[in-house]
């Protein structure tokens, strides 16, 4: 289904069908069966017997739960019968206030909104897909006489031939590396190649073949990227044939450094193919999945296979699997892993799904071909199955562990702080300037988990009463603007992205810096901890004196990691905005360019040196004409 079609853009409900409404019974907003199932009940009679997706909400309209059904009748009414319902059903239903239903013409294409409307509204009652990140993908582009190969990321509006997913971005990044070596194709921007008039670097190290100055032809190039092709699709033995056959060639005739470039092709491919530790031969492109479970955590295990070749493998732990089957688990997880990914032709898990022949049509229609899903039971598949179910249970085995370590510390840190319970959101800030200039502030996130890098937050300091450089002023600005606009968005704490303990880099003056601002909004009763550089001493509001936890102590060594780590992500936006105001006075010296548009040429092309080597096209496409005549003209005018 593509983006025009989710529910969340104008006119995509059309694409379901018109018979969409919402219905309400109120009660006095606390959760009751009895309110809960009358509710339910009230939007029953008016059900017809169709496909569709059903939304349970509460009294605030939240959504509580998104389900889908062949027969929207027949699959809410058995919501009204609370004794056959486990204890989470039960919970929701006494939550609910509401119902919001969408009719559909298929219970496949009821299946893709219900993942549509899950990814987006995060109901606590369904089970989640906690990683959220877009996979790596390979692009082979094709938009370029000498087309280039690349690391992606995200939407693949780019001509050209994906490859992928690969499991994780270090595994594509050694995969590019060599790849370059063993087909020499080009990674740079093609402003970068348009500007050389030398090879680069990696042509003397033999990761290319320097097509920007002509050391190859078109047609040989044309041919490297045909055995690129070749390889990635599976045939990496007709390639491997290939190169032998050449090296002996080129060994006969005498021309040893020719032989020795097809040596050292051959031995990236030699790499390649022994960092294929799963036996996948003759698979083609398919995905494995394997589920274990253990003290009620969930862990699936993904092979992510193209080509016959192993591109890596990825432990997932969804969330709100509480009394969730575990078949029902893992085909909501499924649903939702392909919300954003193309499903290859075969799909392999190690149980049987009671929505298998659903799952299969809903992704056919998404990938536009036919998707197998297969429970293998002897053989090499098999044992493939078997392998991804071991590599589950031990990575849930090391989360297991891992958890109950950092629920110790964590525990340990509650009572050090008199905290109500283990903390479940630590917030931790720092600032950052250099003799009061480009002063900037930051936050970042963490948890039982571990660090929540999607929740990281960056302040430009632009208060003008802020004086510059100083460090009380810019914590208070920070903390006001954070929790000014949180207050706003959730003023009933509901959401989870409330704090239970912040953590301030400073000493007592920051930390009184803290709550000054903290009071003004009203939110004096949050937890803060001002954490000293020097002396690893901690102060709190409501001890006179210093808290001094031993060099070894398990909780001190977290706060000092987390603290780090916030001083690390400080650092680096610091930089990065002195960077790009050092980088863009220059182009400020450009007639017609300001603020806006020196920042779009610097994110465009990456850098001063990159606008300089922009073409007028290129120029042209980002601030018009009249503006690119201008940047060539200043840049003409400089040695």
């Amino acid at each position: 289904m593509s983006k025009a079609d989710r529910p969340d853009q104008p006119g995509a409900a059309d694409r379901f069908n018109e018979d969409q409404a919402s219905y309400a019974v109120r009660g006095d907003g606390q959760p009751d069966l009895e309110l809960g199932v009358a509710a339910i009940r009230e939007v029953w009679k008016t059900l017809p017997r169709r496909p569709g997706v059903y939304r349970m909400q509460d009294a605030r309209g939240d959504v509580l739960y998104v389900g889908k059904a062949r027969a929207l009748k027949n699959r809410v009414t058995s919501y009204t019968q609370v004794n056959k319902l486990p204890k989470r059903l039960q919970r929701m239903v006494a939550q609910t206030r509401s119902m919001t239903i969408v009719t559909t013409r298929t219970e496949a294409e009821a299946l893709l909104l219900e993942a549509q409307l899950i990814k987006r509204f995060r109901p606590a009652y369904n089970v989640l897909l906690r990683d959220d990140k877009s996979f790596p993908f390979i692009l082979l582009r094709e938009d370029h006489v000498f087309p280039r190969i690349q690391k992606h990321r995200g939407a693949r509006r780019i001509k050209g031939q994906y490859y992928g997913p690969f499991a994780s971005a270090g595994s594509v990044t050694r995969t590019l590396n060599a790849l370059q070596k063993l087909f020499l194709l080009r990674s740079c921007s093609d402003s970068y190649f348009e500007n050389r008039t030398r090879p680069c670097l990696l042509f003397q190290i033999k990761r290319c073949s320097a097509p920007c100055v002509g050391r190859i032809e078109a047609a040989d190039y044309d041919e490297l990227v045909g055995e690129a092709k070749e390889f990635l699709g599976g045939k990496s033995t007709g390639v491997q044939t290939r190169l032998s056959k050449l090296m002996a060639q080129a060994s006969d005739r005498q021309d040893f450094e020719l032989a020795a470039v097809y040596r050292d092709r051959l031995r990236a491919l030699t790499y390649i193919q022994g960092s294929q530790t799963v036996h996948a031969e003759g698979l083609g492109d398919a995905d494995v999945f394997a589920l274990a479970v253990k003290g009620g955590t969930v862990s699936i295990q993904a092979f992510f296979i193209r080509g016959g070749q192993n591109w890596g493998h990825r432990a997932f732990f969804p969330a709100h699997t509480s009394d969730v089957p575990e078949a029902e688990v893992l085909s909501s997880f499924l649903v939702q892993f392909y919300e954003d990914m193309p499903p290859p032709k075969r799909i392999l898990v190690d149980r049987e799904l009671d929505d298998r022949e659903v799952l299969e049509e809903a992704l056919c229609e998404r990938s536009g071909h036919a998707v197998a899903i297969e429970i293998p039971q002897r053989g090499a598949r098999r044992k493939l199955i078997d392998q991804a179910k071991r590599n589950a249970e031990e990575a849930l085995d090391r989360r297991m562990a891992e958890t109950t370590t950092q629920g110790k510390i964590l525990r340990e840190l509650a009572d050090t702080f008199e905290l109500g319970d283990v903390p479940k959101r630590i917030e931790v800030y720092d600032n950052s300037h250099i003799m009061g200039t480009n002063a900037t502030g930051a936050m970042i996130v963490a948890g039982p988990e571990g660090f929540r890098k999607n929740s990281y937050r960056k302040f430009n300091i632009k208060n003008p009463e802020t004086r510059s450089g100083d460090d009380f002023a810019m914590m208070r600005e920070v903390l006001e603007r954070r929790f000014a606009r949180l207050e706003k968005e959730d003023p009933d704490r509901a959401s989870g992205e409330w704090p239970d303990l912040l953590l301030i880099d400073g000493g007592k003056g920051q930390l009184s810096a803290a709550y000054a601002a903290l009071e003004e909004l009203g939110l004096a009763n949050l937890v803060a901890v001002g954490i000293a550089k020097k002396e690893e001493l901690l102060f709190t509001r409501d001890h006179e004196n210093p808290i001094a936890l031993k060099p070894s102590d398990p909780a001190l060594l977290l706060i000092q990691r987390i603290r780090d780590e916030a001083h690390r992500f400080a650092v680096t936006f610091h930089r990065k905005a002195r960077t790009m105001r050092d980088l863009g006075s220059q182009l400020d010296l450009v007639p017609g360019v300001g603020p806006r548009r020196r920042r779009l040429l610097l994110t465009t092309f990456g850098s001063l040196a990159g606008v300089r080597r922009a073409t007028r096209e290129e120029l042209a496409a980002v601030i018009g004409p009249k503006l690119a005549d201008a940047v060539l003209a200043f840049f003409a005018g400089q040695p």
